[in-house]
């Protein structure tokens, strides 16, 4: 971090109902069990034994998909290349340790190894059950705790021979509740960068979350939208409301305009 002051004048909330569409695979590992067991498992709470979506493959997954969508290279490590306005653009040192910063840069941070002058603007909280759905697993006597089974078969094209994979997913259906994204803003140029944020969780919607996702699962809804801001103000947090029980993405960004215009007005006064 260099020497210069930074100033945290604000952050932005939205939270989101995570609905599933497909079946959902995430977290999981090779379990390397004998013949007839799961081959990858959900991660799970250690102390209640529910599923859970990690904040990290939900961060993950919009920042990969920004990349891809503003075409930044895809053969290199994070934090080496950008994309400015569609175009490609590597991160350049100025002097020895210090980069360039770069919307998917300033928004999700870059790499340990590189000197930072800016905190990452966004984080994103782990998901857990809705107490809905738990109530409902529970009911429908699942052959695992909170899960279903997903045989899938590989077939040899030449011989066909058949392997068979058995995967653990939490069931379509279910819903994830309060997942919480937080953007912090510390100058202007901040605001601009938001819509990087509604537009990932797009992109996340139109595609997949977790594994598998070419095979039909991890299709995804974001329902009942909220939005709040949060302002340091004579000393005191103070907060409002700019958004509720919006009922998709696509509803969230119409509005755009509208609820960051009064989130900037709101930690600019």
């Amino acid at each position: 971090m260099s020497d210069k002051t930074i100033t945290l004048t604000g952050r932005i909330f939205i939270t989101a109902d995570v609905h599933l569409l497909s079946g959902l695979i995430i977290g999981g590992n090779d379990t390397g069990l004998e013949i007839g067991g799961v081959d990858k498992v959900c991660i799970r709470n250690p102390l209640t034994g529910e599923p859970y979506i990690p904040g990290s493959s939900l961060r993950g997954k919009m920042r990969s998909q920004l990349e891809k969508r503003l075409g930044v290279r895809q053969d290199q490590p994070i934090g080496q290349g950008v994309s400015i306005h569609g175009g490609v653009k590597d991160y350049r040192e100025k002097e020895k340790d210090k980069i360039e910063y770069t919307p998917i840069g300033h928004v999700f941070g870059v790499t340990g190894d590189k000197a930072k002058d800016h905190p990452t603007l966004l984080l994103v909280r782990d998901v857990l059950l809705s107490e809905k759905s738990r109530e409902k697993l529970i009911e429908a006597k699942t052959p695992l705790p909170f899960a279903e089974l997903k045989t899938e078969v590989a077939i040899d094209r030449v011989t066909s021979a058949a392997t068979p994979r058995t995967l653990e997913r939490v069931p379509a259906g279910a819903v994830f509740s309060d997942a919480e994204w937080v953007y912090s803003i510390y100058d202007n140029q901040h605001f601009d960068l938001l819509k990087l944020v509604v537009e990932g969780l797009q992109l996340v919607e139109d595609d997949y979350l977790g594994g598998a996702g070419a095979r039909g699962s991890g299709k995804v809804a974001f329902r009942k939208i909220a939005v709040k801001v949060k302002a340091a103000k004579q000393g005191q947090w103070a907060e409002k409301e700019l958004e509720k029980d919006l009922p998709s993405v696509a509803e969230l960004s119409k509005q755009y305009e509208a609820w960051s215009k009064q989130a900037q007005d709101f930690i600019q006064a």
